[in-house]
């Protein structure tokens, strides 16, 4: 009688959790920032604050983590081979296979403010069939970066 009542209970509990994961469907409050391990620390902190606007967060000499100018997303870089990081934060980026998109309000103006810093377009200005309106410039690292305004196609 003892073990039927503690296997019921158990799977009360069990379908309980399993009921109340499924609801939500994620395992709780979630933030993401993507980090480039790169020798280029002082050319990159250049470009994302003085062609993006972004801020600096923190800083020290092996380390930057970058906040977007309105706050809500950051990006870090860090120097390869530092003592104090594991093995897996250490080797550095190769310079393909990586890109970011960074989503405005008026791309058009965003683009004009970049023409007019001189840095290169790698994608002009565009419209896109699915909707998007971007184009395209590279990091010191060779990363592209997209810089657009989604809008119904």
């Amino acid at each position: 009688m003892k073990i039927l009542i503690l296997s019921l209970l158990a799977t009360g509990l069990l379908a309980v959790t399993t009921e109340k994961q499924s609801k939500n469907n994620k395992p709780g409050n979630m933030k993401m920032n993507a980090g480039i391990i790169t020798p280029k620390l002082s050319e990159t902190k250049e470009f994302y604050t003085a062609v993006l606007g972004f801020t600096v967060k923190f800083e020290n000499e092996w380390f930057v983590l970058l906040q977007t100018p309105g706050g809500e997303d950051m990006i870090s870089f860090l120097q390869p081979g530092h003592p104090s990081q594991q093995p897996v934060f250490q080797s550095g980026f190769p310079g393909k296979g990586v890109y970011l998109t960074i989503e405005v309000e008026d791309v058009d103006e965003v683009y004009a403010q970049i023409k007019k810093k001189v840095i290169p377009i790698e994608v002009e200005l565009r419209n896109e069939a699915w909707g998007d309106r971007h184009f395209a410039i590279i990091d010191p690292n060779g990363i592209g970066v997209d810089i657009v305004k989604y809008t119904a196609p």
